[in-house]
C-alpha cells in the first residue's frame, strides 16, 4: 500500500509540474504578444510623428504666405492621406485628395465619395505631384484663388482664425462629401496637438 501512495504521489507531482509548465508557457507566450503590440503601437506612433514632423515646417512657412492654419494642413494631409500612406499619397505625392483634369497631369484611381446618403466607390482623376511641398503649395493655393467656378469658395477657410472655424468652413465649401469631415478634422488636430504649429 505504501508504494501504490508514492506512485500516486508521484504521478500528481508530475501533472502539477506538466500543468505548471504549460501555465508558464501560457504566460510567456502572452508576455512576449503584448511586448509585440507595444512595439507595434510604439513604431506606427513613431511613424506618425515623423510625419507630422517632416510636413510641419512647410506648413508653417505656407501660413505665412497665405494665411492657412498648419493645424488643418496638417490634419487635411493626415485624413486625406491616412499618414502618407495612400497610394495616390506615396506614389503621387497628393496629400489631399486633390482631383485633376485631363489637361493636367493625372493619375485616375478609385475613391469612396459619400452621394445620396450614402459611401460609393467611383474612378476620379487624381493631380500628381513632383513632391509633398508641391501638393502642399498647391493645396495652399486652392484656397486662396479658390476654384475656375468659384473664386471665393474658400475665403473663409483662409479668413478663419481657429481650426475649428476652419474645418466647417471647408465642409461648408464642399472639399469633402464625408458629413463628417469638419468633425474628423477637429478630433484628429486635438488628438495630435496639431494647434501647436499654429502661430
Amino acid at each position: 500500500m505504501p508504494g501504490l501512495v508514492w506512485l500516486i504521489l508521484l504521478v500528481l507531482a508530475g501533472s502539477v509540474l506538466v500543468v505548471g509548465n504549460q501555465v508558464y508557457r501560457q504566460r510567456q507566450a502572452m508576455i512576449q504578444q503584448r511586448q509585440a503590440v507595444a512595439a507595434s503601437r510604439a513604431k506606427v506612433a513613431a511613424a506618425k510623428r515623423a510625419f507630422i514632423e517632416r510636413l510641419a515646417p512647410y506648413a508653417e512657412t505656407l501660413q505665412q504666405q497665405y494665411n492657412i492654419l498648419p493645424s488643418v494642413t496638417l490634419a487635411q494631409a493626415i485624413l486625406e492621406s491616412d499618414w502618407g500612406q495612400s497610394e495616390l499619397a506615396s506614389k503621387y505625392h497628393n496629400l489631399f485628395g486633390v482631383k485633376g483634369t485631363a489637361q493636367q497631369q493625372t493619375a485616375i484611381m478609385s475613391t469612396k465619395e459619400f452621394q445620396h446618403g450614402k459611401w460609393v466607390t467611383v474612378r476620379a482623376r487624381f493631380r500628381v505631384y513632383p513632391s509633398d511641398q508641391a501638393a502642399m503649395r498647391d493645396h495652399a493655393l486652392l484656397f486662396v484663388n479658390g476654384t475656375s467656378w468659384n473664386r471665393r469658395q474658400y475665403a473663409a477657410v483662409v479668413a478663419a482664425q481657429d481650426y475649428r472655424t476652419a474645418a466647417r468652413a471647408l465642409q461648408q465649401a464642399g472639399y469633402a462629401t464625408d458629413p463628417e469631415y469638419a468633425s474628423k478634422l477637429v478630433s484628429v488636430i486635438q488628438q495630435y496637438k496639431l494647434t501647436q504649429y499654429d502661430e
